[in-house]
């Protein structure tokens, strides 16, 4: 586990606990850290009577203890939204999003969850029952069934083989950036990949004969870039496992090819065609859950609602759902 070593002891045993206990990724445990470091930074603030303006990174929280903890009260909570909200600064401006609100109250609310339920250090949860910022859910973009066969259709180049199976699995499997990445050898089967997902929970995801021909294709080239010993799937021209970075300028580079638009489109986008793809043709909902490793079934319903946007659309381009009644006046029925 990394050391963490400007955060306090209770902080660090609460990362702790959610890495060797809960089993969650790193890149979870980090953003945790840096959520809860910077509001228990503002709590220091307002409480030692800084300048409003003291850069937050430049306080020093490494002695904040149980006992200050459990000083924080509600207000605090309130004061720290609003600061989020109005004075955060992000991208040259004041305020950040909802999303990313909600993101460092959860952190918080894991916290104490911590130290009220988990370990019982506290009695007072004051966060337990403050509400989440309202989130305006937009529909995720992705590409039709004729934009991603432009897709396919636009791989070539000296990788062709490894880049082309790399877009079939995304499209097919809708699998994340971070899974395809951490893919070795010893995960591919006839018909069926073994993907380790968020927390390290793996599922098995099973692909058509299209995806399997492709990875069939590649595998020969792939074995003659690398030792024996490398145990990643796909791999960068240094023979080294591919990285997330890669992938992303792989994504770009044939979205560009085809003539998409590659800032509007990247790896995470195919993963949301390839789940629009499923339940626009008729794949159960639960199905699609189990098949993206999502936990909470209301995360895959959104694709619920995109299949009716494009219902509506369809709707919409029938000549006759424009007609006025004047027009059909002139017929004596």
């Amino acid at each position: 586990m990394q050391s963490y070593s400007d955060a306090p002891q209770i902080l660090r045993e609460f990362l702790s606990y959610h890495e060797t206990i809960k089993g969650q990724s790193q890149k979870t445990i980090s953003e945790y850290y840096l959520d809860i470091r910077m509001f228990l930074r503002f709590v220091m603030l307002m409480r030692k009577e800084m300048p409003y303006h003291t850069d937050l990174d430049e306080i020093n929280i490494k002695q904040i203890d149980l006992g200050f903890i459990e000083r924080i009260t509600i207000t605090d909570i309130f004061d720290f939204l609003s600061y989020l909200a109005n004075d955060r600064e992000n991208n040259d401006r004041h305020g950040i999003g909802s999303a990313a609100r909600a993101r460092k109250l959860s952190a918080i609310k894991s916290f104490y969850k911590y130290l009220t339920v988990r370990t019982k250090q506290l009695t007072v949860n004051p966060v337990k029952d403050v509400e989440f910022p309202k989130i305006r859910k937009s529909l995720p973009k992705y590409l039709t069934l004729e934009e991603s066969k432009r897709l396919l259709s636009a791989v070539q180049g000296k990788h062709e083989k490894r880049d082309y199976a790399i877009l079939m699995l995304f499209l097919n499997c809708g699998i994340r950036r971070s899974e395809l990445v951490d893919l070795n050898i010893s995960d591919v089967y006839d018909d069926r990949v073994r993907v380790k997902g968020k927390g390290n929970k793996e599922r098995i995801v099973y692909f058509g004969s299209a995806c399997k021909a492709a990875i069939d294709s590649y595998l020969p080239v792939r074995s003659q870039m690398v030792l024996p010993e490398e145990k990643a799937l796909f791999v960068s021209q240094k023979h080294m496992r591919i990285s997330v970075t890669a992938v992303h300028r792989i994504v770009e580079k044939h979205m560009l090819a085809a003539g998409l638009d590659a800032s509007q489109y990247s790896a995470h986008k195919l993963r949301h065609t390839a789940a629009t793809l499923m339940v626009g043709n008729g794949v159960d909902i639960k199905t699609v859950q189990e098949v993206l490793g999502h936990e909470h079934l209301n995360t895959t319903e959104i694709y619920t609602h995109i299949e009716n946007t494009e219902l509506k659309i369809a709707a919409e381009a029938n000549p006759l759902s424009h007609i006025e009644k004047s027009e059909t006046d002139e017929f004596d029925f």
